[in-house]
């Protein structure tokens, strides 16, 4: 492939993942629509109902690409393991720490984890243009729930630190398996396994093994229909809608690209906290967005096309050295 078709691939990529996050972002509006249900029943329709609906349209796919998901069936539990745990400790963080803590820890931390697991496991070297976008995502990130935290905190009690040390800790396991079943996902398609099929493997099995925890946690759910229709959206857009394009984006950018583009996520969320649900948002929250937005831009912007040599001029030098004669050292 050439470089300008590596490079539309890889934009085609990003602009998957950023769909995702976008449709990711409004989980918490739409969560706001079913009080009565907790966050571990949010999480585990939506990444439940969410990775089975995923494996049920890659069937044929799924079959055709079994042997290869068998020669990798260590990846394909790592990744599955995964999105078991993700669910419940990044609802329950925002539960324990508060969502402006959870979010910043869970979501804000991945993409360290992933440039981890990639440089370590994979031997990939990390971009001054990755670092620098991830920089400023991070404090975008930081500033965001930290004007979250402060509004959240003007009429309500403070959380105890005991309370407040568990979310984040739930918070920081959340970030790793983020990053994990992303590099999982991505280590099977960058392994010849096609996206729809890896990520209806991984989620798939994932989403039977959260069925439990759904027949558990799940009646809320089933209580009124409001809360039916809320929990249908979570599964339907965005973990199964979500996801597909978020499989799609990892087909052709790393890992550690892809959790840095989805700090997109809480950037929307508070946009929508303030148009829909009619929340304030504090001038540093508009900074920490446009920090965010910044971050985005810088990590899928073009890259410059490289100078490509002189050719004339080194074959004059090629010449100028056949007949100039050698000197002895």
């Amino acid at each position: 492939m050439t470089g300008s078709g590596r490079g539309r691939s890889a934009g085609a990529g990003a602009l998957c993942v950023l769909v995702a996050s976008v449709l990711w972002g409004t989980t918490g509006t739409a969560a706001t629509l079913a009080p009565g249900v907790g966050p571990l029943a949010i999480g585990a329709v939506a990444m439940g109902l969410g990775g089975i609906l995923q494996a049920l349209t890659a069937t044929r796919q799924i079959a055709r690409s079994s042997a290869a998901l068998r020669d990798r069936r260590g990846t394909v539990v790592l990744g599955a393991v995964s999105v078991v745990v993700y669910p419940p400790a990044f609802y329950s963080s925002m539960h324990l720490a508060g969502v402006a803590v959870g979010t910043v820890v869970s979501i804000g931390t991945a993409p360290l984890v992933s440039a981890l697991i990639e440089r370590v496991v994979d031997g990939r070297r990390l971009t001054r243009r990755w670092t620098a976008s991830a920089a400023l995502g991070l404090l975008g990130t930081l500033l965001l729930c930290v004007a979250e935290a402060a509004r959240a905190g003007d009429g309500a009690q403070a959380a105890s630190p005991a309370r407040t040390l568990l979310g984040i800790g739930l918070g920081l396991v959340a970030a790793a398996t983020y990053a994990l079943y992303s590099w999982a996902a991505h280590r099977l398609i960058t392994r010849g396994v096609p996206s729809r099929a890896a990520m209806g493997a991984v989620f798939g099995l994932g989403g039977l093994l959260l069925l439990p925890v759904l027949l558990v946690t799940g009646a809320p759910l089933v209580a009124s229909w409001p809360h039916a229709a809320v929990g249908a959206y979570m599964a339907l857009v965005p973990m199964f809608a979500g996801y597909v394009l978020f499989g799609r984006g990892l087909a052709r950018v790393p890992a550690s690209t892809a959790t840095t583009l989805s700090l997109l996520e809480p950037a929307v969320a508070a946009v929508l906290a303030v148009a829909v649900v009619g929340e304030r948002l504090p001038a540093a929250g508009w900074t920490g967005i446009a920090l965010v937005v910044a971050c985005l831009a810088v990590l899928t912007a073009p890259a410059s096309p490289r100078r490509r040599p002189d050719l004339g001029a080194r074959g004059r030098a090629d010449r100028d050295s056949v007949s100039r004669p050698a000197h002895a050292d």
